[in-house]
């Protein structure tokens, strides 16, 4: 059986890249050689976010949450009010980008591709999510003003975004507004033109990251017509050139569930300076660009969720003794452990598929048109289902520790809090629901591109795969006929929405399990191959175990949970 020295009791202290051989296995197979440049800065990150830096996120969300001092009088009159923050998340903050959480594919001789920063995402997510929100705008905000900013934009404001000598500027989206929500189209805030810039006037009402140095904001130009295409993007700085603060004030904080290390604001926007990045008809697309690059950090935040509540429910079991043995020994705990360990794997390959796909468009290794398409239409999967999974399997690990897991001396509480906010984050299910539809059902041809990578992955499966193969093959067989009915009944598109992103992203899921359990039965190891069935199993036939004898991956615990090789 396992031995405590086999498992730490908790992830704090730990490496949280060293420890996960699953991930380092998937970069491995998928992007070796962006992995060899970069595996020993990941480790040092690892190491820093699994101690440090979850040290800081524990004593900020229990004693030091930002706050607002509001406008006080000073001896010239009122003085601009503004946010405090403890300075252990000021220093663990900045140390996120000195480490290269956004600047890296910025650097001179750098290959462009994002895979260490999202996977730098992920780990960050594992410590302290009010960190990682943050470092996903600033990484929005930068690869809207790299792509599609106007030269003097770009060439004056990025550089501050992705220097990394501890100096950098984060960044911040300003798109929701109290009556639109997800409707950015219904933005009022004005866009006013002045000599050299544009003046906003307007409320944004939940801006995350209050505290950053640029932020992207929509706001409508007088005279531009009404909805989305009448909406330019436009820059803010905190700060203007003399330094005296940009025209803005905040309402105030937002009281939030989970996340409380974050400062989330109502900001009013007084003739704020902005500059514009892009004017109307193509603000929107460019705000969306920048929620998108956030969706897939979402997706790779719900990822690290789940790896922090599988280590720290794996933790607890095989420490903690009752009724005169180690918790871990029991079956059922057994079978919820690997429930909680097949979801996790599921959602690594899943929210890393979407990273590969980024880089593959941005870097001119796919064709524009369907690797765009691609892309986005995995991010909605990945979006959707991590974020699903991840606040299932938090509040798995506070059951699993139990009554101590409830109180917040034990980070499952904290984990189970901030876990929430992956779920609303850039956009809800039903929103994800809509961008799927788009790309299957309208006039992009998503569809065929889906059900094409889908059959790939079903082609390649040997013998092994057991009624894997038939499971997948029915459920490929279930997409095609949902989606050609959609297709000839598009009126019938909105009511199936979310249905459709359920059957895809499991689909898609078992697909990407079983891609990664036939490179590793060419290596002898069986392992991810009893992953995938599991998966396919309770996922795709809702199969019942009471029903059959001890499924292989029960029977093989020690080694699938510790993912030790399965001859």
């Amino acid at each position: 059986m396992i031995e405590p020295d086999e498992v730490p009791r908790t992830a704090r202290g730990t490496n949280l890249y060293i420890a996960d051989i699953n991930l380092q296995r998937l970069l491995d197979r998928r992007a070796s050689e962006e992995l060899e440049r970069h595996e020993d800065r990941l480790a040092d990150f690892g190491a820093w976010a699994g101690g440090p830096l979850d040290e800081q996120a524990e004593y900020t969300d229990r004693h030091a949450n930002p706050r607002h001092v509001p406008q006080p009088y000073g001896p010239n009159g009122p003085q601009p009010g503004h946010i405090v923050f403890n300075p252990r998340y000021l220093a663990c903050h900045a140390e996120a980008y000195a480490r290269g959480a956004v600047g890296l594919p910025y650097q001179k001789g750098a290959t462009g591709r994002h895979l260490a920063c999202f996977t730098m995402g992920y780990l960050l997510s594992q410590a302290d999510v009010s960190i990682h929100c943050p470092v996903t705008m600033t990484g929005a905000v930068a690869h809207v003003l790299n792509t599609v900013a106007p030269d003097a934009v770009r060439d004056r404001f990025l550089p501050q975004l992705t220097r990394m000598d501890g100096q950098a500027l984060s960044g911040g989206t300003w798109a929701t507004e109290l009556h639109g929500g997800s409707d950015v189209g219904a933005t009022t805030t004005r866009a006013v033109k002045t000599d050299e810039a544009w003046a906003l006037h307007g409320l944004k009402w939940f801006t995350s990251n209050a505290g950053s140095g640029l932020a992207l904001a929509t706001a409508r130009p007088d005279g531009a017509p009404a909805g989305g295409k009448g909406l330019g993007c436009y820059l803010v700085p905190s700060h203007l050139d003399g330094g005296q603060p940009n025209a803005y004030g905040i309402r105030r904080l937002k009281e939030k569930v989970g996340t409380r290390g974050l400062a989330t604001a109502e900001l009013d926007l007084l003739g704020a300076t902005a500059y514009e990045v892009a004017g109307p008809g193509e603000g929107l697309k460019v705000m969306m660009a920048a929620l998108e690059y956030s969706r897939i950090h979402n997706a790779v935040a719900s990822a690290g969720l789940l790896r922090r509540a599988f280590v720290e429910s794996l933790g607890w079991s095989v420490h903690r003794a009752a009724f005169g043995h180690p918790v871990v020994h029991y079956p059922m705990v057994q079978d919820q452990l690997l429930d909680m360990q097949m979801e996790l794997e599921a959602a690594v390959a899943l929210s890393f598929e979407s990273v590969f796909a980024f880089d593959a468009l941005n870097t001119g290794d796919s064709d524009p048109e369907q690797g765009g398409d691609w892309l986005r239409l995995v991010t909605a999967l990945a979006k959707y289902r991590t974020a699903d999974q991840a606040v299932k399997a938090c509040r798995t690990a506070v059951e699993m520790v139990g009554g101590n897991g409830y109180t917040e001396e034990f980070p499952t509480a904290r984990l189970y809090r901030d876990c929430l906010v992956t779920a609303v984050w850039e956009g809800p299910a039903n929103i994800q629901a809509l961008e799927l539809l788009r790309l299957v059902a309208g006039k992009r041809p998503g569809d065929q591109i889906f059900l094409g990578r889908v059959g790939a992955a079903l082609s390649d499966l040997p013998p092994q795969a057991g009624d894997t193969a038939d499971l997948l093959e029915g459920a490929l067989e279930e997409c095609r006929a949902a989606l050609s009915h959609l297709r000839r009944n598009p009126d019938q598109a909105p009511r199936h929405g979310r249905r459709l992103l359920d059957l895809l992203s499991d689909t898609l899921a078992t697909a990407l399990l079983c891609e990664e359990a036939v490179a590793d039965l060419k290596l002898g190891d069986s392992r991810k191959m009893l992953v995938a069935n599991r998966f396919a199993a309770r996922v795709l036939a809702h199969h019942n175990p009471i029903a059959t004898d001890m499924e292989p991956a029960l029977a093989a615990f020690e080694d699938v949970i510790l993912y030790q090789p399965v001859g």
